[in-house]
């Protein structure tokens, strides 16, 4: 069976999306020859009454446990550093990345998921008041210990990705080979607050996609690449930092396209995103069975030059 570029995003199982829901998704994402599946150890805090995370992970682990063979068969990954840990708003209230704090949480995150080991472990979001030389030295006890396969950064500026990469090589650590920024078709107007945004850096700018080009070692996960739904369905609008002219240009262009290859709108976003220079994962959240099948189609289209000419000259 071929496998599919596609990371299933796990962020609402547990909490928007009951077990049941997403153990009927997570078999028909595997059943169709998808690999990898993306969480966090504080999805989803915000969803839950608890104000802590965890629910996605503990589902994932449970299903694995009901599952015999099936986690040599996916490929995990989670993230560490934005999990609430006390009182106070967050992000002050977060775990961080301290080395104790990574060590802490990674095997908590073992212990949800049900696993001996991580195949690829993200940041989730800076953290300027622990040593990059602790963080760094803390990962790469993970990679030599066996713990974890694979590390990325998320919602990092590229400076600090290049200088922990830099420590690393210094010290002949393993470093990120990763990168999972927020990525789409579309774009907001520069420094225009979206909503559900919070991350300073967390966009996929050019500079992002020049550094992932230029190294071949560097790969790019991408995330709200459907924009919530704002692509397909009309109770869903665009933000109003979406809402400028090259908009209006790229969604005729991608509707066009749409249009003459007889699929929809996300799916020639997510060929177009796959199939580009650098080649991107796409992480698709989905709450049913036909907007799995929808993303699943989406990752298998190829674009011809023509056509993906067109969507890159758009706007």
């Amino acid at each position: 069976m071929t496998t599919v570029n596609l990371a299933l995003g796990a962020m609402n199982f547990g909490t928007l999306l009951d077990e049941h829901a997403s153990f009927d998704l997570l078999d028909r994402f595997v059943a169709a020859g998808g690999t990898m599946i993306d969480t966090a150890n504080c999805y989803s805090f915000w969803s839950d009454p608890s104000g802590t995370g965890g629910q996605s992970e503990h589902v994932i682990g449970r299903w694995l446990a009901r599952r015999p063979g099936v986690r040599d068969r996916v490929y995990l990954s989670t993230k560490v550093g934005a999990e609430p840990t006390g009182a106070g708003e967050w992000p002050a209230s977060r775990e961080g990345l301290s080395g104790p704090a990574i060590k802490a949480a990674v095997q908590d995150s073992l212990r949800r998921l049900g696993t001996d080991r991580i195949d690829l472990y993200w940041t989730h979001m800076e953290d300027r008041a622990a040593r990059l030389e602790d963080t760094v030295g803390a990962l790469a006890d993970l990679v030599d210990s066996g713990t974890v396969g694979r590390l990325g950064c998320s919602n990092h500026p590229m400076w600090r990705v290049e200088r922990a990469r830099q420590i690393a090589r210094s010290n002949g650590w393993t470093g990120y080979t990763a990168l999972q920024l927020s990525h789409s078709y579309l774009r907001p107007r520069p420094d225009t607050p979206v909503p559900g945004q919070n991350h300073r850096f967390g966009w996929a700018s050019e500079e992002a996609l020049d550094y992932v080009q230029s190294d071949p070692q560097m790969t790019l996960w991408a995330y709200t690449t459907l924009l919530n739904g704002s692509y397909t369905r009309a109770d869903r609008p665009l933000p109003e930092a979406y809402r400028h002219p090259a908009t209006t240009l790229r969604m005729a262009a991608l509707t066009e396209v749409a249009g003459e290859l007889g699929v929809s709108r996300n799916q020639v976003v997510l060929a177009w995103l796959t199939g580009g220079d650098p080649a991107v994962t796409p992480i698709v959240g989905v709450s049913d069975a036909t907007q799995l099948d929808e993303a699943l189609a989406g990752v298998a289209l190829a674009l011809t030059d023509e056509h993906r000419e067109r969507l890159d000259a758009a706007g």
